[in-house]
This record gives C-alpha cells, structure tokens and sequence, in this order.
C-alpha cells in the first residue's frame, strides 16, 4: 500500500491592495520569479508534499498559467472563495475524496505572499504536525500581550505560515466553522474553535515575513540576492 502524502495549499486568491500595486500582489516579480513561484518552489522540494494546490481568482487566470508553466511539477489549481477562510475550505473541499480515502494524511495550508519560506521550514511543520496532530511556526513575542497572538506552550507568538493539521480533523473543522458561521483569524484559530487537536509551536524564521508594503519587497530581493 502506497504510504499517504502530505498536501501543501498555497494561498494567492487575495488582492494585496496595501503593497500599491494594480494586480494582485503575490504575481509582482521578486528576483527575477512571481512572488508566489517562490513559494511554490519550496513546497516542491519537500519529498513528502505528494499534491500541490494554488488558490486562485479567475480574473489571474494568465498570471496563474505563467507561475504554474514555471513550476515544472504538477499543481492543482482551485478558486478561491470571498474570504480567506472560505478559499481555504474550497481547497479543502477539493482534497476531501484524498483525504477519506488515505491518500492524504496531513495538510498544510501557506501564504503565497511570504516567498521566503524555507523547504526545512515546511518539513519540519509537518513532521511536527504528524506527531502531534497540529503545527505552526512562529516567532516570540515578548512585546504583544497574548490576546493579539496565540499562546503555545506559555508562549506568546507571532503566527507564520504554513500551519499543518491531520487532514481528516482540519477537513471536519472547516465545516463546523461554515455552518456555524465562526470566522477564525487563521487556520489555527479555527482548529482551536471548531476541533480538539493541540497545536505545537515550531520555530519560525524571521525571513518568512509576509510581502505587505513596498518596502517588504525591497527587503525580500535583498535576502534572495543574498
């Protein structure tokens, strides 16, 4: 029996309107890619990502074609919905035959706007979220009081992405949020609401920033050049 895989979902159906661009923010060029290629790229290197998926809007159909033509590996391609949540859900939809029948064990679920995650990073989210049920990477936070970020282990952090879950749970959660009509703030806030599955904290990086402002991509091309 073929031994399941993990699944990677890259998110990228948002605007990004505060980076000042005209189009969504995640298909500017960074060092010579899109930003979300970069993503990708990293997702791609890690041998037990068996399926990739991009979120999209249909309106960035050609932008979408380009980034995946780049890729060179197979990507599943799903619309998003009108909030992160519901994108996040229909990419979860999309996965739901995988995910009962075996075929998918674990989830991760990824900002196409931070380009500089690393494929240890990821790698080590999942192994993490295979042993324990749930994994984030974050970096501490001794200068937020804890209701502005979640506390792990009794310890304040600043939420990154990928956050990974036992596909089965994350699936089931998502739908207990969409018929209640729970809005998390993030996927671990949605697991914290909706599931019993504890969330264990990996250390981030502080590289894995999210691409906000102009200044963010500046600052992005000079750690790549680097």
């Amino acid at each position: 029996m073929t031994e399941p895989s993990a699944a990677g979902v890259v998110l990228a159906s948002g605007s990004g309107t505060r980076v000042g661009a005209s189009l969504n923010k995640v298909y500017l060029p960074l060092a010579g890619r899109r930003i979300v290629s970069w993503s990708l790229s990293a997702f791609a290197k890690v041998p037990e990502i068996g399926v990739l998926v991009l979120v999209t809007r249909p309106q960035d159909a050609e932008l979408v074609a380009e980034v995946v033509a780049d890729q060179g590996v197979p990507i599943e391609v799903v619309h998003g919905g009108g909030t992160r949540q519901e994108s996040e859900l229909r990419a979860l939809r999309h996965l739901a035959g995988r995910i009962s029948g075996g075929g998918i064990d674990t989830v991760l679920l990824h900002d196409g706007a931070r380009p500089l995650v690393t494929p240890a990073l990821i790698a080590e989210v999942l192994r993490t979220a295979r042993e324990h049920g749930g994994a984030l990477p974050g970096l501490e936070a001794d200068d937020i009081i804890a209701e502005d970020g979640p506390r792990l282990s009794g310890t304040v952090v600043r939420a990154q992405t990928p956050q990974a879950f036992r596909a089965g749970p994350l699936l089931a959660a998502y739908e207990e949020a969409a018929r209640t009509r729970f809005e998390g703030t993030d996927t671990a806030s949605v697991m914290e609401q909706c599931s019993n599955l504890p969330v264990h904290w990996v250390r981030g990086d502080e590289r894995n920033f999210k691409v906000t402002y102009p200044h963010d991509l500046v600052v992005a091309e000079q750690v790549l050049s680097a």
